[in-house]
């Protein structure tokens, strides 16, 4: 991707917006649904109020009653510090003042590092020149300090849910009876999954929107770009999981979201997916939140390539996932993006061609127009394309088994072969590939053990 030249442009606005203020958050319970309402402002006639909806569901059903909202105060003060990032980037002003909270020195020291390098992405592409130090000065200046609360939790899981592959191995490993969906700004990729999954309409529901004002200012020619989803899903997910009395979050995020987009550097679009982050927001949590909330990523020990292997056992959710962000809206693959070229090439080694053909509508090696896109994802330019997708490695390695599926090999996979990658990867063992697990990770004994099921899979493959 070539970045675009704002760093003019970021300076200027810096200048003519010096201050961004985080007013304040509301909350009612209107119809049962829980309505958050944040405040946020830049100079005088620039004002920003986002509404989020959280759904009635019946586990939300007994904190209801015990008439505890007081307690969400410290949950949606932390959700608007997320959400403020979102609106803050417009014109990036060198001050954040949080009116509506107190955070103390190391707190503060947290939100910097989540904003740098959960907009890491967005400084590259806008060809921002800045650093940890200068980028932005975060002031508390309210007295009104949130403290750590204690809630009833069982010992229950949420799964976020969002419409791929990853997700539906999660919901499948941990089906139990135990746990249960979330689904953020529903979309029928999302809905058909968790159906798929047995739950249908028994799933926990997020209706964020974003203020028009900002889509404006965008347009009119103010910064935009990538924020860190991640993140914020994950503080939105801690309100849930508060709501329905349930400990645990599972997430999805795999070892291989740790790698930069742009090589040599910290440039990652899967910051917020990443086990840094994982980590960091696991310690923020327990300090200043709640000790017993469980934040985790059930794949993190995976692979793509090995979550690929899972997922290609799952035939059930071929008609239904989608990972084509081009494509959400309308519920379709597009064929022509860097995620639908990943999806193709990190699921070849497992689904034979007719059938994935079947699932993307065309055999996506045949299309010659996407050798760039190509030589993206395997590293033969410098950065990856911006968005959730495999290690250069693990890309290699499935176009070489890729190759092994075909007697002529259409257009893509004959160019692969004449790079020096395909030498480099074609006598891989994959199943040292596959049987490697990550150790960086917090999954207890017992997920452990389900998650584990990949070994019977792998069989199948080698």
């Amino acid at each position: 991707m070539v970045p675009y030249n704002h760093s003019e442009k970021f300076e200027s606005l810096r200048k003519q917006y010096p201050v961004f203020y985080y007013h304040a958050f509301n909350y009612e319970f209107k119809n049962n649904d829980l309505i958050l309402t944040f405040d946020f402002c830049i100079g005088k006639d620039i004002r920003f109020r986002p509404v989020s909806v959280i759904p009635f569901h019946n586990s939300y059903a007994a904190f209801y009653s015990s008439n505890q909202g007081h307690v969400l105060e410290n949950l949606i003060f932390h959700i608007g510090m997320i959400e403020l990032i979102s609106y803050w980037k417009c014109a990036c002003p060198p001050k954040i003042v949080v009116e509506t909270g107190y955070l103390d020195t190391d707190a503060v020291a947290w939100w910097k590092k989540i904003y740098y390098h959960g907009l890491g992405e967005f400084f590259y592409c806008n060809n921002i020149q800045t650093n940890y130090s200068d980028f932005v000065e975060i002031i508390s200046n309210n007295a009104k300090s949130y403290q750590k609360q204690s809630f009833v939790l069982n010992n229950e899981t949420i799964i976020p849910v969002g419409g791929g592959k990853d997700s539906p191995v999660t919901l499948e490993l941990l089906k139990d009876g135990n746990s249960i969906p979330l689904i953020i700004n529903q979309r029928e990729a999302t809905s058909a999954c968790v159906e798929v999954a047995g739950y249908k309409d028994d799933f926990l529901q997020i209706d964020r929107t974003i203020d028009p004002l900002l889509l404006d200012l965008n347009a009119k020619g103010f910064l935009n770009g990538h924020t860190p989803f991640s993140a914020m899903l994950a503080f939105y997910a801690l309100l849930l999981a508060v709501l329905s009395q349930k400990k645990n979050i599972a997430l999805s995020n795999e070892s291989s979201a740790n790698e930069a987009t742009v090589q040599d550097s910290d440039v990652n679009h899967q910051y917020s997916k990443s086990f840094e982050f994982e980590s960091d927001f696991r310690h923020y949590v327990s300090r200043y939140i709640n000790d017993e909330l469980n934040y985790y990523s059930f794949l993190r020990p995976l692979s793509e390539l090995q979550i690929a292997c899972l997922f290609a056992q799952l035939p059930q959710y071929f008609s239904v996932f989608k990972s084509c962000n081009a494509g959400s809206k309308t519920d379709v693959w597009c064929c022509r993006c860097p995620k639908c070229l990943f999806t193709f090439i990190i699921l070849s080694p497992f689904v034979e061609p007719e059938a994935l053909s079947v699932v993307f509508g065309t055999n996506l090696f045949e299309n010659e127009t996407l050798i760039s896109v190509l030589k993206e994802l395997t590293g033969e330019t410098e950065v990856k394309p911006f968005e959730c997708v495999g290690t250069r490695k693990e890309v290699c390695i499935a176009l070489c088994e890729a190759c092994k599926h075909y007697e002529t090999l259409p257009p893509l996979l004959q160019y692969f072969q004449t790079t020096p990658l395909y030498q480099q990867y074609k006598d891989t063992d994959l199943e040292k590939e596959l049987s490697h697990f990550e150790k960086e990770h917090f999954l207890r004994p017992n997920e452990w053990q389900r998650l584990m099921k990949i070994k019977d899979v792998i069989k199948m493959y080698v």
